[in-house]
Order: C-alpha cells, then sequence, then structure tokens
C-alpha cells in the first residue's frame, strides 16, 4: 500500500478492514478462478499513465478469452486496428505499469489485475481472421496483484444482440464518429474504427 492510502486509512478509520481485506483477497498471482472469470470476459477497462504521471483509460474489447491467460503470473491481449493515436501503447512503452478492472455485468462481480506490461508481435497470427480482429501487436502484462472489485454498486446488464441499422454503413459511420465532435460539412472521419476496431 502506499503512503496516500495508509493516510486515508488511518483519517477515516479503516486501516484495520483494509488490513483484513488484503490478507484474505489480495494475491499475487492468478488463482484457478480468476483464470476462468477472464477466459470468459468480453472486455477490459485498461488504465495506463505516462513517465510523469497523467493518466489514460480505455476500453478493450473482442470475443471471449480474447484476453489469454498465459501462466498464474502472465496474460496477453491483442491491440487491433484503431484510430493509431496509440495512446495506451505509448503509455506502457514509456511506463509500463498497468491496470486492468474485469467486470461481468451478468454475474455482477469485478476484478482488478494491476502490473507491469509489455509490448510483443503476433508470433502467430492466424490466417483467415476477420480483417476487425487481427491483431499485429500484443500486450504481455506479469501479474503484481489481483483482487475482487466490489460488487455492490455493479449494475446488472443483459447483452443484447446489435440490430441492423437502416441507415447505410458510411452514414452510421459518420454519426458514430462524430457524436461528440461533429466533422465539417461534407467530411466524413476517417479515423472511426470498424467493428472490432479499439482506440
Amino acid at each position: 500500500m502506499n503512503h496516500g492510502e495508509r493516510q486515508l486509512q488511518d483519517q477515516l478509520g479503516t486501516r484495520e478492514r483494509a488490513d483484513a481485506f488484503a490478507a484474505r483477497q489480495t494475491l499475487h498471482h492468478l488463482n484457478d478462478r480468476m483464470r476462468r472469470f477472464i477466459g470468459r470476459q468480453e472486455m477490459m477497462f485498461l488504465a495506463t499513465a505516462d513517465p510523469s504521471g497523467r493518466c489514460d483509460s480505455t476500453f478493450r474489447a473482442g470475443p471471449p478469452g480474447f484476453v489469454r491467460v498465459l501462466d498464474e503470473e502472465h496474460l496477453s491481449w491483442p491491440e487491433y486496428r484503431g484510430n493509431g493515436v496509440m495512446a495506451s501503447l505509448g503509455n506502457i512503452t514509456d511506463n509500463g505499469h498497468v491496470g486492468l478492472l474485469f467486470i461481468d455485468f451478468q454475474e455482477v462481480i469485478g476484478l482488478h489485475v494491476n502490473g507491469t506490461a509489455e509490448i510483443v508481435e503476433d508470433p502467430d497470427e492466424r490466417p483467415g481472421t476477420p480483417p476487425g480482429l487481427r491483431a499485429r501487436l500484443w500486450v504481455v502484462a506479469r501479474v503484481q496483484e489481483a483482487y475482487i472489485h466490489c460488487a455492490k454498486h455493479i449494475p446488472r446488464m443483459l447483452k443484447v444482440p446489435r440490430q441492423r441499422s437502416r441507415h447505410p454503413e458510411s452514414e452510421q459511420r459518420l454519426k458514430k464518429s462524430d457524436y461528440f465532435v461533429p466533422a465539417p460539412a461534407g467530411r466524413s472521419c476517417a479515423l472511426h474504427p470498424v467493428p472490432g476496431e479499439q482506440a
């Protein structure tokens, strides 16, 4: 635990509770239940920071098992083609510390995995993989700590199938990419990722 955590625990009277949680729930590896849980997930939240401590958080998704548990101390995930900014990978290049959060909104359970990461090229990119799911780069993370996320405020959500739009795909791509910052009239945004791509 860092100094700030201890200071606030003492200030708010939660040190004993925090120590009990850490002793019972925090592991320095992935146990069997954690490994199976990660293997079922279709999404992950990723936190990174640059050397100055400026943070970035992002979302990663793929088919179940897109995050591969390599062993009890290592996991990896693919970096699909996205908007080309490379914010997360850039941070990992300069500062390998990462925070991963997996939440299953149907089981209403979450898992934190914190550790260090490095970028590698995919050694076994498979021919015939759909374009949106091809990944030249992978991130391999070494687990330093893993622990449960409090389920108290996790909403229960059900997965619903994607519905086909009545609008042409090009129009949908324009609308999605311009959701927060509209493009100038007559221009489409070439940076919007296709399904399966990530930022």
